[in-house]
């Protein structure tokens, strides 16, 4: 019982820094990268696809992101999406290629996402704290319920502790190494 309850727990605790990485993703650092582009849509015959669908993205150098589109007819789509999404890049068309050089970060523009990274790590921790207090009232209700005894529930409170404990180190790490890769360059 109370191992179930500690694996769910584990489970959701994961989940929870797996977003979080997929947020830090969409966060740029001033080097490219082709996931940068993840939510930038296209509109494939009527349906929004990502632009990983509809082209080839690669990375030319340490600044500059490389499009080529399956079909010649998406180049302008593709072009004019990336203008129209918020992450302020500058596309630039030669035949079937785009290429897309990223500017380098102000200092300005660097604390301002270090903030939103800061923020973000600290949507992930109140998450972390909230599953561990669900997984600590079920523990409590099968206390109430006599399905396990008071020993095996404190035990497993510690436990779902403990848990807490390493996936809020694993934010921090997460957090430090992201902060310092927004602050170099």
């Amino acid at each position: 019982m109370i191992n179930d309850i500690q694996q769910d727990a584990a489970t959701r605790m994961g989940k929870s820094i797996d977003a979080l990485k997929h947020e830090f993703s969409k966060i740029r650092t001033g080097r490219a990268h082709p996931s940068l582009l993840d939510q930038v849509t296209v509109s494939y015959y009527g349906t929004d696809s990502s632009v990983s669908q509809v082209a080839n993205v690669a990375v030319e150098d340490a600044r500059t992101l490389t499009i080529t589109p399956w079909e010649k007819g998406m180049v302008q789509a593709i072009e004019k999406a990336i203008l129209k999404s918020d992450l302020g890049l500058n596309p630039s068309t030669n035949g079937m290629v785009i290429r897309i050089p990223l500017p380098p970060l102000t200092e300005e523009r660097r604390r301002g996402l270090v903030k939103i990274v800061k923020h973000e790590a600290e949507n992930c921790r109140v998450a972390i704290r909230n599953i561990r207090r669900d997984a600590n009232s079920e523990i409590k209700d099968a206390l109430k319920e006599k399905l396990v005894s008071e020993d095996e529930a404190r035990a497993g409170e510690e436990k779902i502790q403990k848990l807490t404990d390493q996936y809020v180190k694993d934010v921090e790490k997460l957090l430090e190494t992201k902060e310092a890769d927004l602050l170099s360059m």
